[in-house]
């Protein structure tokens, strides 16, 4: 029987009317006091049941209590030890069994945004990184959208990796560095060669292992990564750095399930010639951020094997350099799927936004009172409700038309110039998610590549060069490029402008909406805004 049960068996005969009225008499002033502070308590223990271990072994309560306490045999079991201290009265009770209690080990985890803040949160040793990053989407009011990831973040050995949904923070936690820290951060790359498998994996790099011209087609290419049963490889050059040493060797390389291999002879695929390199199980990968110079890289695509029980030294690390960020990204995507499987498609194929039942955070995507509201139709003698979703959508357009055009002429400070800085069309957009200010060149594209380089991902910014224009930062086909969005006068009225006043908007909310629908002069449709959140 275990502890709990035993509480709830032996306070039910002691609160039973038959306990109360034929041996009320045997119960001492003692023993009523303590049942007083205590069965509240211990009443609660039945209702804790969960496959969870406690993690309050000892419970401290202040009771008027003599120095010494005994109580009857049939009250406690063996297991249940009380001590008294002065006037506070310590009962020990032991772990519970993995299906008894509620009581749960609590872990401290602190979490940094992308602005430098940092927010402590306290997490259940079995909280994975999906439900970490719901309840910070929960409560620094974000929407969930499936993007958001935890970050492990090492800057001194220039490391970082997103984790993946179903891992265990507090386990990740414990292999850290005291100087290393988890970030909270976008990734749109997450689960994107799912839907977009030919982008990460260039035909030439993919294989069947024991087959010296084995090609896998392309229809079949994710199958064979999430069938344990196949035997799938990555194959190509890459660049290894020599142990102790700043020189690199380029070698002729294969990942596959038990794990990453080079040859010694050309590109023989042979086994007499195939040495390990690293092996998957033990080991997860990770992106190099601090650029060539740490490690003096000959190309800036450089990605570490770390072994879990590496901490903070360097000689463990196996440090990799790609010739092309294609090959990067298939070697490090191909490590992923190789070691998780279908958990990684598992994953994938969780709902954004899963049933409050079957969660515990759920962001709101709208308000309550956002949701209690309906639209209304004032155009007659009395108002009345639209109860037709297109005629309501139809309204609610045209009446932000006519906002736009009788807001545009004022600024905020009153003056009816459209020209002056200060007008409405020229500040709107800060408020923006994927408007950054005045940050440089190099900034933008750190944080497009930090949040995934897949196609449409862009932010909005100042431009450096132009005071009054402004900079898309848009990513397509892994590159990342730039156009300037300029002022463009029209009878007396400025207006934006993508194609030298081809296509001209009244501000930049308008243009991203329009670029959100129609490609126009861009290589592809804006789709995921570069997001800082501040925590």
């Amino acid at each position: 029987m275990s502890d709990c049960s035993y509480y709830s068996l032996q306070l039910s005969f002691l609160c039973s009317p038959a306990r109360e009225q034929g041996a009320a008499s045997s119960v001492s002033p003692l023993l009523s006091s303590f049942l007083c502070h205590f069965l509240p308590l211990f009443s609660l223990l039945p209702l804790l049941c969960s496959p969870r271990q406690s993690v309050l072994p000892f419970l401290s309560l202040p009771l008027a209590l003599s120095a010494s306490l005994s109580l009857p045999d049939f009250l406690l079991p063996p297991s249940v030890s009380l001590r008294v201290t002065g006037e506070r009265l310590s009962v020990k009770m032991p772990s519970c069994s993995p299906d008894c209690c509620l009581l749960q080990a609590v872990e401290i985890v602190k979490v940094w945004s992308e602005d430098g803040a940092g927010k402590v949160v306290e997490i259940p040793a079995d909280m994975t990184a999906r439900d970490v990053c719901q309840l910070l989407v929960y409560k620094s009011h974000c929407v969930d959208d499936n993007a958001w990831s935890l970050v492990e973040h090492h800057p001194v050995l220039g490391l970082e990796r997103c984790l993946e949904d179903h891992e265990l923070v507090v386990q990740v936690q414990a292999s850290m560095s005291s100087d290393s820290k988890f970030l909270f951060r976008k990734n749109y790359a997450k689960y994107e060669f799912f839907r977009n498998p030919l982008n990460f994996f260039p035909e030439h790099m993919v294989a069947l292992c024991h087959e010296s011209d084995g090609s896998i087609p392309q229809a079949q290419l994710l199958q064979n990564f999430l069938n344990s049963s196949s035997c799938p490889e990555i194959q190509g050059y890459l660049y290894v750095k020599e142990p102790g040493r700043k020189s690199w060797k380029k070698l002729y390389m294969f990942l596959r399930r038990s794990g990453l291999y080079y040859s010694t002879k050309g590109t023989s695929k042979e086994p007499r010639h195939l040495q390990v390199l690293s092996d998957l199980e033990d080991s997860n990968i990770y992106t190099i951020i601090t650029g060539r110079k740490l490690y003096n890289a000959p190309a800036d695509y450089q990605f570490c094997i770390k072994p879990n029980k590496a901490r903070s030294d360097c000689k463990e690390l196996k440090i990799l350099c790609a010739e092309d960020e294609q090959s990067r990204t298939c070697w490090m995507t191909a490590f992923r799927l190789l070691k998780y499987g279908i958990v990684l498609y598992q994953n994938y194929n969780v709902p954004q936004h899963r049933k409050a039942n079957n969660t515990s955070f759920s962001a709101p995507v709208r308000s309550v009172s956002e949701n209690s509201l309906v639209a209304m139709d004032f155009s007659g003698r009395t108002g009345r409700v639209i109860d037709n979703p297109v005629e309501a959508q139809s309204a609610a357009l045209e009446e932000g038309q006519t906002w736009r055009k009788r807001t545009h002429r004022m600024n905020v400070l009153g003056s009816p110039s459209p020209l002056h800085p200060s007008s409405l069309n020229t500040v709107i957009h800060r408020t923006q998610v994927w408007f950054h200010g005045r940050i440089m060149r190099e900034e933008a594209h750190k944080m497009i590549i930090q949040q995934g380089q897949v196609d449409g991902l862009f932010l909005l910014r100042d431009s450096q060069s132009n005071p009054k224009a402004f900079v898309l930062t848009l990513c397509h086909h892994q590159k990342i490029r730039h156009f300037q969005i300029l002022p463009v006068e029209e009878d007396g009225q400025v207006f934006f402008s993508l194609d030298d006043g081809a296509t001209k908007f009244t501000d930049l909310i308008h243009l991203v909406e329009f670029y959100q629908l129609n490609r126009g002069v861009l290589p592809c449709k804006l789709k995921h805004p570069c997001t800082a959140v501040a925590l």
